[in-house]
């Protein structure tokens, strides 16, 4: 029978499914010795293979062991468990902090999706480790938006030493509304400044683990206009370095206290105190006063980032669940059920688990699907000769891939929960964990209410519709692109009723954001939809991009191995029972909008 001892390794990775996404899909060897890439293929599959030993190894063996024994602050300073630390020791060991560095900085030239695909495994085996090792994120950062010297000294430092890394961007009285934070930095000289303020829900404020911290801090200068556009990003190290590169004085912050949290209880997520008993030294990041700009470059990473989290948890969730089907002995055979000789079948005999089963497979193989393509697209960005173009339908599916992915995960964990029963409620197994886990992640680099809102009135209306309406004509070629005797023609018939009724719920909700022009009222029938077509636009895509998958499926499958055979059959399966079973909601949420009367809005706070 199965069973799961928590001091094995927890995570199941499906580099076979990573694989099919970048390399029969995607058709990443076509262009990844193209420039600016300059990597052999051959190269990216080992590196992927040792990766997921990797993550299946050493990185991911801390993942329990530093949830039961948690990060606690001891006279001010944040000491992780040593199981967490020889974590730690592996990536960094193995130098893959700097695989995403410029080559110049002991980096790869590898296309963007196989980066992503790394992150995969790293953040789904050890989310916490991986959210430690902030140091390649933030000293790219520091490279890209920062002075020459800073980009020599300090990003050149970060990766050498190696040092740690963080974004400082929250206050307890600002939270998602960034513009309203009151952390003021005061000029001394030249690029440098006293910072005086607090922070909090800071992930990976502090540690024992390196010898230097580099955090990026968002504050706003003394006279700077109000809002987002006084804001100001600063490099603040835990220790200030003499030029001759040795560290000098502790900076002036402190470390109040760690957060006790629902999950994720492993990552030390800190409030900091600046400058209230000595000086906290900032410098100004590229000697320039646009901080919300430059921290959107970390932003938008760790949306990306958290899209990888959430969809890998899940799918180790589902293997585990898939795993004990098998192998879970319990009740006869439904055609038999009231025969009290039949004997006992496994549980993934009975229709109701298949179907929990087959849904959270749909779902975990659309997810990274969702987050291959955007992947790929970022790699077409820089290769392509549209690269504007690619580049605005990366911003366009990134609240899909961070917002969807992330509610998805927690609701379909769930299923798998539900298919381990009783014993999935213990520790014995990892579910548990990972429900804990995963629900930060709609919380994470703002909430889901804010990405939809991000997505209808940034992404589209700004845009004025230019990037969605790229994206649905692909899907419409799509869709017109079968044959009489297609395989999938009823399926492709469902996915055009879903892009109808995708483009019935933006024209309804565009058109109350028209009407809020002469009647301000109006917004809110548009505000009142925002999550739903979030959930319908990433649907659709899905939907789209999983048949796409079951028409490479179906091409490989006559000549392939029967292990293949199966893979490739199961893509079908998938695509078929999402079109089907997922995608009709899609009609359910235009309806909604176009009958909103945004009565909710009128009704008393009291009724509440």
């Amino acid at each position: 029978m199965y069973t799961q001892n928590v001091t094995s390794g927890h995570y199941r990775g499906n580099l076979r499914d990573i694989r099919f996404n970048l390399f029969e899909v995607n058709r990443f060897d076509d262009y990844t010795e193209t420039a600016p890439f300059a990597l052999d293929p051959a190269t990216a599959r080992l590196m992927l293979e040792e990766v997921e030993k990797m993550a299946t190894g050493d990185f991911g063996a801390s993942f329990t062991d530093a949830d039961r024994h948690p990060p606690e602050l001891i006279d001010g300073e944040v000491r992780l468990p040593e199981s967490l630390k020889r974590s730690l020791d592996a990536y960094y060991g193995g130098g893959w902090h700097r695989f995403s560095m410029p080559p110049d900085m002991g980096g790869a030239a590898a296309p963007p999706s196989l980066h992503w695909a790394m992150q995969e495994m790293w953040a789904g085996s050890n989310p916490t480790a991986y959210l430690t090792a902030g140091t390649s994120l933030m000293a790219r950062v520091i490279a890209q938006e920062g002075t020459p010297q800073q980009h020599d000294f300090w990003s050149r430092l970060m990766i050498e030493r190696p040092w740690g890394g963080t974004m400082v961007l929250t206050e307890a009285d600002a939270g998602s509304d960034v513009g309203a934070g009151t952390t003021k930095a005061i000029h001394v000289e030249g690029d440098q400044y006293h910072l005086e303020g607090v922070k909090r829900f800071i992930t990976s404020g502090d540690n024992d683990y390196f010898e230097n911290i580099v955090h990026l801090v968002l504050a706003r200068a003394e006279g700077a206009v109000a809002g987002t556009k006084g804001l100001s990003m600063f490099i603040v190290p835990k220790y200030l370095v003499n030029e001759d590169e040795t560290l000098g004085r502790r900076n002036g912050y402190l470390i109040s206290r760690i957060e006790e949290k629902m999950g994720i209880k492993s990552s030390a997520t800190c409030e900091m105190v600046f400058g209230q008993d000595d000086p906290c030294v900032g410098y100004l990041v590229g000697g320039v006063h646009e901080g919300i700009r430059q921290m959107f470059r970390v932003i938008e990473y760790g949306r990306m980032l958290i899209g990888a989290k959430s969809m890998a948890t899940l799918s180790s969730g589902y293997l585990h669940a898939l795993d004990f089907a098998k192998d879970r002995i319990q009740g006869p055979d439904l055609t038999r059920a009231t025969d009290q000789t039949a004997p006992r079948v496994p549980i993934i005999r009975h229709p109701d688990v298949r179907r929990m089963l087959m849904l959270q497979k749909a779902y975990v193989e659309g997810l990274r699907a969702l987050y291959y393509y955007t992947a790929w697209a970022h790699d077409q960005s820089l290769v392509g000769p549209e690269g504007e173009s690619w580049r605005r339908r990366v911003d366009l599916l990134l609240p899909l891939v961070k917002g969807y992915s992330s509610e998805k995960a927690y609701v379909l964990l769930g299923q798998s929960l539900q298919v381990l029963g009783g014993s999935g409620f213990t520790s014995d197994y990892p579910i548990e964990q990972y429900i804990r886990d995963v629900k930060i992640d709609s919380l994470y680099e703002g909430t889901t209410g804010i990405q939809a809102l991000d997505l209808f009135f940034r992404k589209v209306i700004r845009d004025r519709g230019k990037a969605l309406q790229g994206l649905l004509a692909d899907i419409l070629e799509f869709v017109k692109g079968g044959e009489a005797e297609d395989t999938l023609s009823r399926e492709r018939e469902l996915l055009g009723e879903a892009l109808d009724s995708v483009q019935g719920q933006v024209g309804a909700m565009a058109s109350s954001a028209m009407a809020s022009m002469q009647e301000p009222g109006e917004i809110y029938k548009a505000g009142l939809h925002t999550s739903g077509f979030l959930e319908s636009l990433a649907e659709l895509v899905i939907g789209w991009l999983l048949l796409r998958h079951a028409e490479v499926a179906l091409v490989a499958s006559p000549s392939a191995s029967d292990a293949d055979a199966a893979f490739y059959e199961g893509k079908v399966a998938a695509a078929r029972f999402f079109v089907r079973n997922c995608l009709p909601q899609a009609r359910l949420r235009r309806v909604l909008a176009e009958e909103e009367d945004g009565s909710l809005m009128e009704l008393p706070v009291a009724a509440f």
